[in-house]
């Protein structure tokens, strides 16, 4: 299961990432994000309700990865497991955060910067190394951390959309994450799921585009 998973974030190439939504939104919101062609869903544990939110969408999807975002210990982590988390993602590398997810089976991507950092991540068992926040270096760090850590799979997080999600494939990143220029606040609040919708879309695209060059 934890192969499959793994395989599954890499084969769709985008992460939405689901902060602050509300529960009430969050059914509506994760229905526009899998109609623009979305399959993982990361719900940020800084969520009011957020296992909540995730046993939602995770029983609403069968087709659909959700997991859970911002874990900063060990003890969030086994939280959003139990409330049915299918992988982890952490802003920085948490020895504790990686040992529960390795210990459960679940696929996690810890946050790194620096390529210290991200072998850091990768030999403590991180499945993925998030560079984050990837918009202070762009395209050319995630570049510059894959050209020497070939083995370590990059997925750059932050300041990332569909304009630009296309240069960090070309860059090596093997899938994005993607928050607000997906799940835009304004289009949320007024109930223009369509826009939503459409964001994934163009993103799911960009990546696509660009692994077909």
């Amino acid at each position: 299961m934890h192969a499959r998973r793994t395989e599954r974030i890499r084969e769709g190439g985008v992460i939405a990432i689901l902060r602050g939504v509300a529960p009430d939104d969050a059914v509506d919101v994760a229905d526009a994000v899998v109609d623009g062609g979305v399959t993982a869903l990361e719900v940020t544990a800084d969520t009011p309700d957020v296992a909540e939110t995730i046993g939602a969408l995770a029983d609403r999807f069968d087709d659909v990865l959700v997991g859970a975002g911002t874990v900063l210990d060990a003890e969030t982590a086994r939280a959003v497991q139990l409330a049915g988390a299918e992988f982890l993602v952490t802003p920085t590398v948490d020895a504790g955060v990686i040992e529960t997810a390795n210990r459960y089976g679940t696929p996690v991507a810890a946050g790194a910067f620096t390529p210290t950092e991200a072998v850091e991540a990768h030999e403590a068992g991180a499945d993925f190394v998030k560079v984050f926040p990837a918009k202070t270096g762009g395209p050319e760090h995630v570049a510059a951390l894959g050209g020497p850590l070939p083995q370590i799979p990059l997925v750059p997080t932050g300041g990332v959309g569909p304009a630009n999600a296309g240069e960090y494939v070309d860059a090596g990143a093997v899938a994005v994450g993607v928050g607000s220029a997906i799940v835009d606040d304004d289009a949320v609040a007024s109930g223009e799921y369509a826009t939503v919708a459409e964001n994934a879309r163009r993103t799911i695209d960009a990546v696509a585009a660009a692994r077909d060059r």
